[in-house]
């Protein structure tokens, strides 16, 4: 007998061969390269996975451009790929672009997200940093101007949990407050206005735990297992059984709500009972629903042992991706295929999960993939011990 919160030899085995407690791992991408791909040829696209260099990477993210970001577990974050909008952090112009990671000046970097040729960043000590493309201000820095280095969003108490759409940016600080800022039309910021800002500005409520941002859409999930959503709800990609936009945080039915997903304009979300959820825009069937007909409500995705969903940020396309992670450490993948990004080894869409090789060390860890409209990337485990 398992006494609860005691886990016995097999299940101590588990938890080491799915990396949950040892923190760095190996990175994979797939899909588009034009550089994104490091160390492979350039003009190659790949649609299976292919380990980039190092074996201590943390957390991972991909965005709109070739261009790819990940923090290694000595706290140092990289970038390569496209240097557009001086993206990635070097304080250079746009023109240049890197096929081997680059560091990112500064340390004790914890987190990453990227997304139409922006960059947000957090370290360990509660700050929180912005570079890269500045539309309608969705740097955070009180105006419009590109940096091509990191600078930092004011504010000293920021959690890990942020989210770029296309024009705005949505955040958690430790005391469970929402804050958002850039481009307001829509009602994307949350504020019961549409007005533009280029500082945080808050969202009403408190006990906000987890966030995502879509095209033109926001979603978080309270403390207490509910979920809410707000901006356009274009093909129903708010989930709340119409096509209305709303400016201020509106509930999703249900209270068990854990982990949060936006792509351009469908949404997901995964359940405390390992239930995944899907609705909005099924173009190339990115609900996952084995079919391409749009929900305007949350609809069930087959299985119970999901862990996370992940979706394409900010980028203005309905051909769209999907990927998501299970319990047991495996990964699946779906929607569109161009360039072999479902890392399927072929460009054939899927309307429904499909899982990608028969590997069950992929983290599982929130921030540890990136998806984008043509390539994803992913950690995964270090066998740590490699026997047991």
């Amino acid at each position: 007998m398992t006494r609860k919160g005691v886990w016995n030899l097999q299940q101590v085995r588990d938890k080491y061969l799915q990396d949950l407690w040892s923190n760095g791992g190996t990175l994979f991408a797939w899909g588009y390269n034009a550089g994104a791909l490091t160390a492979l040829p350039t003009n190659t696209h790949y649609s299976s996975p292919v380990q980039i260099p190092g074996t201590t990477w943390t957390v991972s993210s991909t965005g709109k451009g070739p261009t790819v970001a990940a923090v290694r577990d000595d706290g140092t974050l990289w970038m390569w790929g496209y240097n557009d909008k001086g993206m990635l952090g070097q304080n250079q112009p746009d023109n240049n672009r890197y096929s081997s990671p680059i560091q990112i000046p500064g340390t004790n970097w914890s987190g990453v997200n990227l997304a139409n040729e922006r960059v947000i960043a957090s370290k360990s000590d509660g700050t929180l940093w912005a570079w890269g493309y500045n539309i309608n201000g969705s740097l955070g820095h009180n105006n419009t101007t590109e940096y091509s280095s990191p600078t930092q969003v004011p504010g000293t108490t920021w959690s890990d949990e942020y989210a770029i759409g296309n024009s705005h940016t949505i955040a958690v600080k430790t005391d469970g407050t929402l804050w958002a800022w850039g481009r307001g039309t829509d009602g994307r910021l949350g504020n019961g206005a549409e007005t533009t800002y280029s500082s945080p500005i808050q969202v009403p409520g408190t006990t906000w735990s987890k966030v995502a941002a879509g095209h033109k859409q926001s979603m978080a999930v309270k403390t207490d297992g509910t979920l809410w959503s707000w901006g356009e709800g274009y093909d129903g990609s708010l989930g709340h059984n119409n096509n209305t936009k709303y400016s201020s945080p509106r509930q999703v039915p249900g209270t068990t709500w854990i982990e949060p997903a936006c792509s351009y304009v469908w949404s997901g979300c995964v359940k405390t009972d390992g239930t995944l959820w899907t609705w909005g825009n099924n173009s190339v069937g990115n609900l996952g629903l084995n079919n391409r007909t749009n929900y305007s409500s949350p609809k069930q995705v087959a299985g119970t042992t999901w862990a996370y969903v992940y979706g394409n940020q900010g980028n203005p396309s309905s051909d769209t991706t999907a990927m998501a992670t299970k319990t047991d450490g495996t990964l699946w993948t779906w929607g569109n295929a161009e360039d072999g990004c479902l890392g399927l080894n072929d460009t054939v869409k899927r309307s429904s999960p499909t899982q990608v090789g028969s590997d069950t060390r992929w983290k599982l860890h929130r921030h540890a993939f990136g998806v984008s409209k043509r390539r994803m990337i992913g950690v995964k485990g270090t066998l740590i011990p490699s026997q047991l």
